[in-house]
């Protein structure tokens, strides 16, 4: 058995099978139960004939039940590949045409539109293609008994499906090595235990839940998974980590902003909770003060790490309450990274001037699912290292700064999303004779205003309610821009491409309340909706 199973395997054994594994409200499953089911559902994965290094693509709610498919699907020697439940069909269709699963995991009350594949939109898919909807008396008549792998630990564990800039979705392979190499050190270092409870905030399409359920696992303790509801109630999250005394919490960091803001944290609240981190876009230092000086017997880090990079490459834990304008670190590499802060000519910029941000490492993933040109592109040199589009910089005792994006690429919510992808969708619309899609900063809960710049072919037909309209056919919701700018023409700098610093320059001044940024396109109008 492959390691990153053995792993779970060695840890429930020891654990005990009776011992509570996932939680989500009422409905807790036991190490036992995950065991048996994850076998049962590897058999009838198998008896649907998928093979060693097929994809399985499953669009399921976050619960006990969706975990224990994981694993079944890893242990029928198959990778996993999450569609988030929300996504427009469109979106699915592209991922399931890209990732072409031997087998599509649905659950009929769940799927988007309650019909299981109407979902997978209207696009033929490959003839070994099939649907699978629960039917738990077929999948519990299967074998408990545990069951052969031939995987190993060189072989692809998942593909995840991250933001591109034509348009499609670029699926992100990530072996089992990769997580092994993140999850033990992880375990290590936060010395993780079988007494820890765990949050299980992240989204089964994101890659921070493989931490969350493989850390748990690794470590034999309890994983809670934290209700999709809940998302949208700040004092909602805070009486959950309260009631279920979690000991660790693991999100984004704009769900710490948005329980700062609504001032959700009693003082010196959650009496259990030992450490607490973030990843996938920067905190502001405002809101880690205020968590840090209300829960203080809590250890704070920050993480940092694309999905080609598995998790999280590198770590800082903050020591103290820092000063409102300091910068946090993305710190230092875990054991096995490397991080890079290199110029044009890939050599080491001097300590303190900016550079383009490489990681190294075990971490690293093979590349892009069949997609040699992108992979050769992002991954360069021998040993290879990866460019993660950051910019950063190298300050005392080596720690390492994030400064910013090098491209047109943001996080928002802890997405990753590329604005070209944005643009493209827009592009496909008709009635638009050009568009333009820019980012701002923002400190509120999404820490960036995606904005359009837009020309209507013809005038007043194509207002911002339409095109969003439009655009939630094949962008998830995080992607629509919150802020719409209609002209007769787009600024255009001297070598005739739209000009975008100028247009964030406009969209942050309308933002700010600076009217004459407007007044310089006579026939725009800003548009908040």
């Amino acid at each position: 058995m492959i390691e990153l199973l053995q792993q779970y395997a060695s840890q429930a054994a020891q654990t005990g099978s009776e011992s509570p594994a996932v939680i989500l409200g009422s409905d807790q499953w036991t190490y036992g139960a995950i065991e048996a089911f994850s076998n049962r559902m590897a058999r009838a994965i198998r008896a649907a004939g998928c093979r060693r290094g097929d994809r399985v693509a499953f669009c399921l709610p976050k619960s006990p039940q969706t975990i224990a498919c994981i694993l079944g699907i890893l242990k029928a020697d198959c990778l996993y590949v999450p569609i988030d439940p929300a996504s427009p069909p469109a979106r699915a269709s592209k991922i399931i045409e890209s990732a072409e699963p031997g087998l599509v995991l649905v659950d009929e009350l769940f799927s988007p539109t309650n019909a299981p594949l109407a979902w997978l939109g209207a696009t033929p898919l490959k003839p070994v293609t099939q649907s699978y909807v629960f039917d738990l008396d077929d999948v519990n008549r299967m074998s408990a008994d545990p069951i052969a792998c031939l995987n190993t630990t060189a072989d692809p564990a998942y593909i995840f499906y991250t933001s591109g800039s034509t348009g499609i979705p670029k699926g992100v392979v990530i072996t089992h090595a990769n997580v092994i190499g993140f999850i033990e050190w992880a375990k290590r270092y936060f010395g993780m235990n079988s007494e820890d409870r765990v949050s299980g905030h992240a989204p089964l399409h994101f890659d921070l839940s493989v931490f969350d359920i493989f850390g748990a696992f690794a470590a034999g303790a309890q994983l809670h998974l934290v209700p999709a509801s809940l998302n949208i109630s700040a004092k909602g999250v805070a009486e959950f980590i309260r009631r279920s005394e979690l000991t660790q919490w693991f999100s984004v960091p704009s769900q710490l902003t948005y329980m700062a803001k609504f001032d959700a944290i009693r003082q010196d609240d959650f009496k259990s909770l030992k450490r607490l981190m973030w990843c996938g876009e920067v905190l502001p230092t405002p809101v880690l003060r205020y968590w840090m000086e209300r829960v203080p017997h809590v250890s704070f880090t920050n993480l940092y790490g694309p999905t080609e990079a598995t998790i999280a490459s590198s770590y800082f834990t903050v020591p103290e309450v820092p000063e409102a304008d300091d910068s946090i670190p993305i710190g230092h590499a875990c054991d096995g990274e490397e991080l890079f802060v290199l110029d044009d000519q890939l050599q080491p910029v001097p300590l303190g001037d900016t550079g383009a941000l490489y990681i190294g490492g075990k971490g690293l993933s093979p590349g892009y699912w069949r997609d040699l040109q992108k992979t050769e592109a992002a991954f360069v040199g021998n040993p290879r290292i990866y460019n993660t589009g950051d910019i950063a910089r190298v300050g005392s005792h080596g720690l390492v700064y994030f400064v910013g994006r090098a491209d047109s690429q943001i996080k928002s919510r802890g997405y990753r999303i590329e604005l070209g992808e944005i643009e493209a969708a827009l592009n496909c619309i008709d009635g638009l004779k050009e568009a333009a899609v820019v980012a701002i900063p923002s400190d509120r809960f999404e820490n960036w205003l995606i904005c359009c710049a837009y020309c209507p072919s013809l005038e007043g037909q194509m207002i911002p309610a339409v095109l969003k309209k439009i655009l939630r056919e094949t962008l998830p919701s995080y992607m629509i821009p919150a802020r719409w700018m209609v002209s007769e023409t787009l600024p255009k700098n001297v070598n005739g491409k739209i000009d975008r610093p100028l247009l964030r320059t406009w969209f942050q001044d309308i933002e700010e309340g600076v009217t004459h940024a407007s007044s310089q396109l006579s026939t725009a109008n800003s548009v908040s909706i």
